[in-house]
């Protein structure tokens, strides 16, 4: 660990998240990852599956269900289909870096401050992001920050369905403190998925009551894309890493959230009040409160209808910001440009971030887990 990449958030108080919770065991499955040892259970990589009633079971339902409407989602209905991604697996000891350009200047930036850029899901996909980061000079091709006072903020959801979710935390970690350094920064929001993983560790299969019955957090993070390797390496500076993240924040005019849901207004009427109490939630570390966090963060598609520009304008009223810029659901998956798992995945072309609710809202999950692109994106975005 880095020493100093674990600062952010820690005004809240003493949040012991440790390796004292259980452990939940993978169900086998066939095939193994790229970095996985071979025989290692570990459950399928794709898009969410989400969480059905009772213990989980060794395979998901390979038909989905039609999309449910604007924040009716819960983890106990499975929402999103799974395309096969088209892609080999890849050495996460040598990763592929392009040349890095020059980091680009900006003059909507705070006095002293460089350019913003922000990140969608990347959901273990360390590889990818390394080349992402490096094509915008982020990075140089060791992986260290190469971008002085550049500014830089990852949307959420760091792991599950890739193959290497703690090396992504790792590297998020490593570049907090180089670009701290450097004059500029780097951090991270906390995604459903940070929540999920969390929950997986330090509560295991522990019954949590949910809307459609009983579940657990292990149940919930076999079934979206939980990998065996990333549990094994989990370590307590990632815990607390991860507890310590922010929800909410406000950067040049820009409101960075990773859901598209109004649920945030539920915890606060302002981005600080909002933050102080997810980690109330997170520090209580009551099993059914941290579950009805998760479960409210993971809702979706509340701007997507002919109602989101409202919903949206609800968020910037109460937390200011001219846009809402938000990770969660897959670009692929707002434009309809989806299928099964037996569909041919060429169609699904991801050339950027996806603007809509009449401009108001900046989608930014590149569909990485359905062959989409894992999106780095420097903001205001130009017209």
């Amino acid at each position: 660990m880095v020493e100093g990449s674990m600062t952010q958030g820690a005004s809240e108080g003493p949040m012991v998240w440790t390796m004292a919770g259980q452990t939940p065991e993978s169900a086998p499955l066939p095939g193994t990852p790229s970095g996985t040892s071979a025989g290692s259970p570990f459950p399928p990589a794709g898009p969410p599956l989400h969480l059905p009633v009772g213990p989980p079971p060794v395979a998901p339902p390979v038909v989905p269900p039609a999309a449910p409407p604007a924040e009716d989602y819960t983890p106990t209905a499975r929402d999103l289909p799974v395309i096969t991604p088209v892609r080999t697996d890849t050495l996460i000891d040598h990763p592929a870096v392009v040349p890095a350009p020059e980091a680009a200047s900006d003059s909507h930036a705070p006095e002293g401050l460089g350019p913003l850029f922000v990140v969608g899901d990347v959901h273990g996909y360390y590889d990818e992001l390394r080349e992402a980061l490096a094509a915008e000079g982020l990075i140089d091709a060791d992986g260290d920050w190469a971008a002085g006072n550049a500014r830089l903020w990852f949307l959420g959801d760091f792991t599950d369905r890739g193959p290497d979710g703690i090396g992504v935390i790792d590297l998020v970690m490593q570049l907090s403190a180089q670009a701290a350094a450097a004059g500029g920064y780097c951090k991270a929001l906390m995604g459903n998925h940070e929540l999920l993983l969390l929950g997986a560790k330090r509560f295991g299969d522990t019954p949590v009551q949910s809307g459609a019955g009983t579940a657990s957090f292990q149940a919930a993070w076999l079934l979206n894309g939980g990998q065996k390797s990333d549990m094994d390496r989990l370590e307590d500076h990632h815990l607390q890493w991860m507890a310590r993240l922010d929800a909410v924040m406000e950067e040049d005019g820009h409101l960075l959230v990773h859901s598209d849901t109004t649920a945030y207004l539920e915890y606060g009427d302002s981005i600080e009040a909002v933050n102080d109490t997810v980690h109330d939630v997170l520090t209580r570390s009551d099993a059914d409160e941290v579950w009805d966090l998760f479960r409210k963060f993971t809702k979706r598609f509340a701007f997507r209808d002919e109602s989101g520009s409202q919903a949206v304008r609800e968020l910037l009223d109460a937390y200011g910001g001219d846009r809402v810029v938000h990770g969660h659901s897959p670009i692929p998956y707002l434009l309809g440009e989806v299928g099964t798992e037996d569909s041919e995945s060429d169609g699904i072309t991801v050339d950027g971030p996806h603007v809509y609710a009449d401009g108001l809202a900046i989608a930014m999950d590149g569909g990485i887990t359905m062959a989409g692109k894992l999106l780095v994106v420097q903001l205001p975005l130009t017209d």
